[in-house]
């Protein structure tokens, strides 16, 4: 593969809350000096898009981490550029990428489809796996994360009703689902969880609605939303209505201080940038065909407790609780 030949967009990111205003492509630049040798990679991001302050934004800090540590190039897609997946992908095959990324189990099918095409052209997948052999696969032990964060819901709530709000029902958000009520239960038996899936994770307004109604119909006081954009509209509508909420993937306590008690951190960024570091220094190889994160490797976990004053035996559960899960003495049984 000859570099340099094509331009290249350098991503340039001066501070987080930037990710809000990337909404569409960076402006084509010529490359500095030297940059014909740096590793490109391009990436598809999830059908939400920047600024969804979740999942495709932590994707694009693990990448803008890459550029400024080791000097990747980056270039990305999102559907209101693209239109399809299957355009996104070959868009930065076209690009002469040397590893393309896909950011969730919606885009297996149109990856793996391009994938087939360029056989020599390596790809990466997130949140899912494939059996293609040029096809690499980033995934979460989310449920483990999910656990700890029911198992803060069960020490946290007072009327022994909790909600979990998922994004579209998948196999996917069953792992955050399952991991969630076991949890709750482990902590505190007597509560109990009702599930809603809203069908979209694009739809602020709609994860208010749902969770509007879970606490004023089923006196739901505490809410895990795990379902992007929409999930974002779940926590701001419990610090309206005076609840607690559990945020998702990122540190989403700014998003509604008075109500987010802490959030199940899924470290996209870090294990993307691990595997685009581990790429780069195995010569445009990964060693590893299928990577897993959980919470012995960081990956997933809870990010720190607010809004709540856990006891000092409240704590010390969920420390157990979180060392119980990495040593293997607890097992969450997966649908």
């Amino acid at each position: 593969m000859q570099k340099g030949k094509k331009t290249k967009r350098l991503i340039w990111i001066p501070a987080l809350s930037s990710l809000l205003l990337l909404a569409a492509c960076g402006s084509q630049q010529s490359p500095t000096a030297g940059a014909e040798e740096r590793p490109e990679v391009g990436v598809v991001l999830s059908d939400v898009g920047l600024g969804d302050q979740s999942y495709s934004d932590a994707a694009f800090r693990g990448l803008a981490k890459a550029r400024d540590t080791d000097g990747v190039l980056f270039d990305y897609r999102e559907m209101k550029q693209a239109g399809t997946y299957d355009e996104a992908f070959k868009q930065l095959v076209d690009g002469d990428n040397d590893l393309v990324i896909g950011l969730g189990y919606m885009v297996k099918e149109s990856l793996e489809k391009i994938a087939k095409e360029y056989p020599d052209k390596q790809f990466l997948i997130v949140d899912d796996t494939s059996e293609l052999p040029n096809v690499a696969s980033i995934t979460f032990k989310e449920e483990e994360g999910s656990y700890l964060a029911g198992a803060v819901a069960g020490l946290t709530t007072k009327s022994n009703h909790v909600g979990f709000l998922g994004g579209v029902e998948s196999d996917l958000l069953k792992k955050f689902e399952a991991g969630y009520e076991q949890g709750v239960k482990a902590a505190n038996p007597q509560a109990d969880v009702k599930t809603t899936y809203a069908g979209d994770f694009g739809k602020a307004d709609l994860g208010a609605s749902i969770a509007g109604s879970m606490m004023q119909n089923d006196d739901i006081d505490v809410v895990y939303a795990a379902a992007g954009l929409t999930g974002v509209g779940a926590l701001q509508e419990a610090e309206k209505e005076g609840k607690y909420a559990i945020g998702v993937d990122t540190d989403q306590f700014f998003i509604a201080e008075k109500a987010v008690v802490t959030s199940m951190v899924k470290n996209v960024d870090n294990a993307i940038y691990s595997a685009v570091k581990t790429f780069n220094e195995n010569g445009g190889k990964f060693p590893q065909k299928d990577m897993v994160f959980g919470l012995k490797e960081e990956g997933v976990g809870l990010a720190p407790i607010r809004v709540v004053n856990l006891t000092p035996e409240q704590q010390k559960r969920i420390d157990e609780l979180t060392q119980d899960l990495i040593s293997g003495k607890i097992t969450i049984q997966l649908p």
